[in-house]
């Protein structure tokens, strides 16, 4: 009862502090451990080790410090002491609000510090930018991929701990085995997550997906495609000698022309086509002499 009710005040952590309207991903605020926020220099602080995201835009971060610059930093930077050194401090979870204050050439920035060992800092690090969805699809894939093997997540407890649902972090999880050119056109968005997922085990992914890019395929599209060996729209089967022969000798019958078309295990079809509706009923009548 004691545990539940600790964990339920490190829940509340920094959206306590700052007020309800600004989002706080519910593991920082756990881990600021309802601490005091307090400014440091903005040169006491470097990036985290661990930090999953490895793309930042840097549009996104102008846009960033320009709302900075008007209205501050919101939300306080979660840090930790860097052992062995002094007013040193790595960020935990943050860096595009410190990246984005340098931008806007603050000296100064708000910050609530926690001591945490390496594995602490890592695991929080992925689960808030997996709960922010700063992360692109490989930067996910890879975050879901390193709670498994580092701390021995399971899928169910990935999805319980970053509000997502199993088959999402399954499917996720499955982009790692695509080519790394193709990873490469998810990373700067060339490629969605849904268009990505077309191409698992396919021999052909990379041409595949820079065909994708090239047609400007949508996903829908990209499945259909997916659907052939060749990753091109399937065209009519071939007809053999038997069946274009078959065709020729039905066409001299009726005096009209004549297809044949092959479906496979779906059957098929025979289609007449005449101009005139004198010419339907001529067809007709023969039918029903035949029958």
């Amino acid at each position: 009862m004691a545990e539940e009710h600790r964990r339920h005040g490190l829940g509340r952590g920094l959206s306590a502090l700052i007020g309800d309207d600004v989002p706080v991903a519910p593991k920082a605020a756990e881990a600021a451990g309802g601490k005091h926020p307090r400014t440091l220099p903005v040169a006491f602080l470097k990036p985290n080790r661990f930090q999953p995201r490895k793309t930042f835009v840097q549009e996104e971060l102008q846009d960033l410090a320009n709302s900075i610059r008007e209205k501050g930093v919101l939300q306080p930077i979660l840090v930790r002491p860097i052992a062995g050194e002094t007013n040193a401090y790595e960020i935990v979870a943050g860096e595009r609000r410190w990246r984005a204050s340098q931008i806007a050439k603050l000296h100064d920035v708000p910050v609530v510090i926690r001591e945490m060992s390496d594995g602490e800092s890592l695991e929080l690090a992925i689960i808030e930018n997996v709960q922010r969805e700063d992360l692109n699809a490989i930067e996910e894939a890879a975050a879901y991929h390193e709670l498994m093997d580092r701390f021995g997540y399971t899928q169910d407890r990935v999805a319980q701990e970053v509000g997502k649902s199993r088959p999402h972090v399954a499917n996720t999880l499955r982009l790692l085995k695509l080519p790394e050119s193709v990873k490469a056109m998810l990373r700067d968005g060339r490629l969605t997550a849904g268009h990505a997922r077309t191409l698992i085990g396919a021999p052909d992914a990379e041409a595949r997906a820079k065909a994708i890019v090239e047609n400007a395929l949508n996903v829908r599209q990209a499945e259909q495609r997916s659907h052939t060996k060749s990753g091109k729209p399937s065209g009519p089967r071939e007809k053999d000698a038997d069946t274009r022969a078959l065709e020729a000798s039905v066409s001299n019958v009726l005096g009209l022309k004549v297809q044949i078309l092959d479906k496979g295990k779906k059957g098929g079809e025979v289609r007449v086509e005449y101009r005139t509706l004198e010419q339907l009923d001529d067809v007709i009548r023969r039918l029903n002499r035949a029958g």
